[in-house]
């Protein structure tokens, strides 16, 4: 497991925060709260996947104010629906007695635990590209696509998923590996914040790296 809290009948706690990004004059990036939304709980899905556990409810902690509530929800809703999940049940709360200056949030999940992270000898693989700030708005089509990682451990092309973060891949890997990272994807910094995940680690089924490939196709290389 990366960040997540496992309880004890198989339940998974997992989650996510943003601040300082929304629409507030006195936000470091400005971006609209269902965007916030959508990538925060996208964090805390990748958390939950990488547990092998899928969510049964979710909690939205919002300092931004009711005006936010509801774009912050569309963005949770966004989520699922690339993910081909169903909406679980979902509550929160709202800061209204003290006004923030700026944005602030968070997503926390509680699944539960459906397959074991397999520790086979498959290949690993990066899906998408290390993103933050406007370069997320920016150049969407380098993040990792939920549904496609979502697909791919359904139909058992990969068997485990490890998404990056603000350390970078780099860090990241010497985290899940023990090792140093020896090969990347030409171009690719390291070093470079991942944001809210736009790049996943997955983990190969052996002898189904061609098809995981095919699948996934851009954006898509092997490492080590």
């Amino acid at each position: 497991m990366r960040n997540a809290l496992e309880l004890v009948g198989g339940l998974v706690v997992t989650t996510d925060n943003s601040g300082g990004i929304g629409m507030k004059e006195a936000d470091a990036v400005h971006a609209p709260d269902d965007l916030v939304g959508y990538f925060t709980a996208r964090v805390t899905l990748l958390e939950q996947w990488a547990a092998g556990a899928e969510p049964v409810a979710v909690i939205l902690h919002n300092f931004a104010g009711d005006a936010s509530w509801d774009d912050y929800l569309s963005g949770i809703r966004r989520v699922f629906s690339e993910s081909t999940l169903g909406m679980p049940p979902i509550s929160g709360s709202s800061e209204t007695n003290m006004e923030m200056l700026q944005s602030a949030m968070a997503v926390t999940m509680v699944g539960r635990r459906c397959r074991e992270v397999a520790q086979s000898g498959g290949s690993w693989f990066l899906y998408g590209r290390p993103l933050v700030g406007q370069d997320v708005i920016r150049e969407p089509e380098k993040c990792a696509e939920l549904g496609k990682v979502k697909r791919a451990l359904d139909g058992e092309l990969i068997d485990a998923v490890w998404p990056a973060g603000s350390g970078g891949i780099g860090a990241e890997w010497l985290r899940l590996t023990g090792r140093p990272l020896a090969r990347w994807p030409a171009g690719v910094d390291p070093a470079a914040s991942a944001g809210p995940a736009t790049a996943v680690f997955v983990r190969a089924v052996p002898g189904k790296e061609a098809e995981a490939s095919d699948h996934f196709r851009d954006y898509f290389d092997e490492i080590e």
